[in-house]
């Protein structure tokens, strides 16, 4: 049994959760799950993002101390988590008591690297990140993200020294052993780690408020992506701890939009400490709304827990995981998500189950399929390059194919014309192949995976409800 460990970017606390969260977290829900069906044992971590001067201000909008703000934000992503159908085994916040203390060693473990410099230039209250003169003209001085102009500031900060370890990062991702999935994303991170600057990792106190306070300085804070990078390794125990067993991580799933942090700032943060990088960095794409980014401005955000509370846990996962290529953006409609809802969770799956149990349990037939299921090759190959939305429709071809082997077998005429024997063998075949497709179907949609594991149990018995009722 090897140790495996996969990781979600902890997401800021300033919010509900969002659409890009869910992805995160069913991408790497489907990975944990694969490497268990594997053989592996994993270690699964999710958390939040819970310092910074937006979560500050939000707690005095609120009327509310910055930890009562946070400890109900969190709150929520766990319930959020848990709604999704997807399993953690590892929950870390950044403001919990061992990791402010394991980021603070960190900190002092990394000081070599570190200086102290007055910057002057500009600065995006919404992404919570110093911008670049280049950065600051190819987006006419305005933030795309965020539609506000960029603030000029004047202060004093801490910097961490990219430009120790940018040959050594350039060369850990040209010799994939950083592999940056999908390849194109490799490229892009490549580009900008030549003009990378030296990173601020505090803000003064009389900035931001609300954060860890830097060692040996009391007037600095801790800059949010010293902070909050260092979870991936702190949730382990770091550095107290030998976390060998675990780290490097085996996947780490990150939102194209925060890429480039994982890609450069992490490495050399991890270069810093003298530890290995993350075998693999999975970065997916964005959903748009009818071919538009969503924005509050525009009114176009789809609310998660809306698609979930309307069609479940496993709809949600179907259409994001399967419709939704793992790495590039991808459109969401409600249309078309009724669409895969009614046609092909209810109908290609949903009718098949309840088809297949009946025609057994109607013709008393002895089902004795045997307990060695496996994966097939090509499943295998796609799963292990992270193609989840290809793997995803590979086992679908096969759901499908045993709808269409169901018509050509025709079992009901076999029993009308009391062929007992051969009867019997065409319903234990078909029941094999979907027991087979379903054993691949498990990362993806647990919950349904295992009520048709239940169906098929000796003796068979049909659903009483439907799997997934007509919308």
């Amino acid at each position: 049994m090897t140790k495996k460990y996969v990781t979600t970017a902890i997401p800021y606390m300033n919010g509900n959760p969002h659409i890009g969260h869910a992805m995160d977290y069913c991408l790497a829900d489907v990975c944990a799950r694969y490497l268990r069906l594997c053989g592996d044992e994993v270690r699964f971590q999710a958390g939040t993002d819970e310092h910074g001067g937006k979560i500050y201000q939000k707690a005095v909008e609120r009327d509310m101390s910055p930890q009562e703000y946070v400890d109900e934000r969190a709150r929520t992503f766990k319930d959020f988590i848990k709604k999704l159908d997807v399993e953690y085994t590892d929950f870390v916040r950044t403001t919990d008591d061992e990791h402010v203390k394991r980021v603070q060693e960190i900190w002092m473990k990394l000081k070599p690297y570190i200086y102290l410099d007055e910057y002057e230039g500009w600065y995006c209250t919404g992404c919570e990140r110093f911008i670049t003169p280049k950065e600051y003209d190819e987006n006419n001085g305005v933030c795309p993200d965020h539609q506000k102009p960029y603030e000029k500031l004047k202060e004093k900060n801490y910097y961490f020294r990219i430009s120790d370890f940018k040959k050594r990062i350039r060369a850990a991702i040209e010799a994939d052993e950083m592999l940056i999935l999908p390849e194109f994303r490799k490229k892009e991170v490549l580009r900008l780690l030549d003009e990378s600057p030296d990173v601020s990792v505090s803000r003064p106190r009389e900035q931001l408020a609300w954060g860890v306070t830097v060692p040996d300085d009391e007037s600095q804070v801790m800059y949010v992506w010293m902070d909050a990078l260092a979870n991936y390794i702190t949730v382990l125990g770091y550095p107290e701890k030998d976390i060998s067993a675990w780290w490097p991580a085996t996947a780490q799933f990150v939102g194209k939009d925060i890429l480039r942090f994982h890609a450069i700032i992490w490495p050399a943060m991890l270069m810093g400490l003298g530890l290995d990088l993350p075998r693999t960095i999975v970065s997916h794409g964005m959903i748009l709304a009818d071919g538009q980014k969503m924005s509050k401005s525009v009114g176009n955000v789809i609310d998660p827990q809306e698609v979930i509370d309307l069609f479940g846990a496993s709809a949600f996962r179907y259409y994001f995981l399967r419709h939704v290529d793992t790495f590039a953006d991808a459109d969401f409609t409600w249309a078309k998500y009724e669409s895969a809802y009614n046609n092909e969770l209810a109908n290609d799956l949903g009718n098949l189950v309840q088809r297949l149990a009946s025609l057994i349990t109607k013709n008393d037939v002895e089902i004795n399929c045997g307990d060695s299921i496996e994966m097939s090759g090509e499943y295998r190959e796609l799963m292990d390059k992270y193609e989840y939305a290809r793997a995803f429709d590979l086992v679908w071809e096969k759901i499908q194919k045993i709808n269409q082997d169901i018509d050509i077998e025709k079992p009901w005429v076999l029993a009308k014309e009391n062929k007992t024997e051969e009867l019997g063998r065409v319903l234990n075949k078909l029941t094999q192949d979907l027991l087979t497709a379903n054993y691949e179907l498990e990362p993806f949609l647990p919950e349904t995976s295992k009520r048709i594991k239940e169906v098929f149990k000796n003796p068979v018995h049909p659903p009483e409800t439907p799997l997934f009722p007509k919308k």
